[in-house]
């Protein structure tokens, strides 16, 4: 059971601080010298990291489900912004998957996004809301959403980072970063349930635990990074990176 907390509080912090779950779930069990989540475990924690979003974001979402024209808008530009991470997933879903397993590259990915997020500091302060973004807007953000297809690319660094890049105040980014990338951890969680339940596996009582926390502590990342990001942006988290992976390169 403490296995799959220890790997729900990894799964709910990284998800949604820009320091890169995928890459976490590879090298910290690179670095542990264990295996890390199987499938089962895997497919929850999305599942719980997916609740975490959407119970934070509720209002927003009870919103869009009034399908008024404002609504109508924010949920096209949601659809146009989750276009290239749906079509390059399904293209190099066999090269992603390589990636996996090489930890090194990995922890170079990683590097990459921290000096992506500290380049950050170089932009102009933008005050765009996400009802000033337009269709370009989304399909750009969501470009660089796709981007963290590629294990130790965070998703919500690319796409708050390319949202400041747009004009966007910071908050704003990373509210439309987070709205962005729920089908996305909807269809990666729900694709890994599929693969479970094809596969004849079973999700063992404690997993669920570690759905919980993953959900937890996903929610609690929200509220840290909102609150950060307006106080001190993502050069803190562009310097863990750095230092993260560059630490994981000389141990591996």
């Amino acid at each position: 059971m403490l296995n799959a907390i220890f790997w729900g509080i990894i799964q709910g912090l990284t998800e949604f601080l820009p320091i890169s779950s995928s890459g976490h779930l590879v090298l910290v069990p690179a670095l542990l010298g264990q295996e890390g989540p199987d499938l089962a475990t895997s497919a929850m924690l999305h599942l719980g990291t997916l609740v975490a979003v959407v119970v934070y974001y509720r209002s927003e979402i009870a919103a869009m489900a009034k399908f008024d024209r404002p609504a109508r808008r924010l949920i096209t530009l949601i659809i146009i912004g989750s276009i290239p991470a749906a079509i390059l997933g399904l293209t190099f879903e066999d090269q992603i998957e390589e990636l996996v397993s090489d930890p090194v590259a990995v922890a170079f990915m990683l590097i990459l996004t921290g000096i992506i997020l500290l380049a950050t500091t170089l932009l102009r302060v933008g005050d765009r809301t996400m009802t000033a973004i337009g269709p370009m807007d989304s399909f750009l953000i969501g470009l660089a959403q796709s981007l963290a297809l590629i294990p130790g690319i965070s998703r919500s660094g690319m796409t708050i980072s390319a949202g400041m890049a747009r004009g966007m105040e910071k908050t704003q980014a990373a509210n439309f970063a987070f709205l962005l990338g729920i089908p996305v951890i909807a269809g990666a969680g729900l694709l890994s349930m599929y693969d479970v339940i094809s596969s004849g596996e079973t999700i063992p009582a404690e997993v669920w635990v570690g759905m919980v926390a993953a959900g937890l502590s996903g929610y609690a990342a929200i509220a840290i990074l909102l609150k950060l990001l307006a106080r001190v942006g993502l050069a803190p988290f562009g310097i863990y990176c750095v230092a993260f992976g560059i630490f994981s390169i000389i141990m591996l």
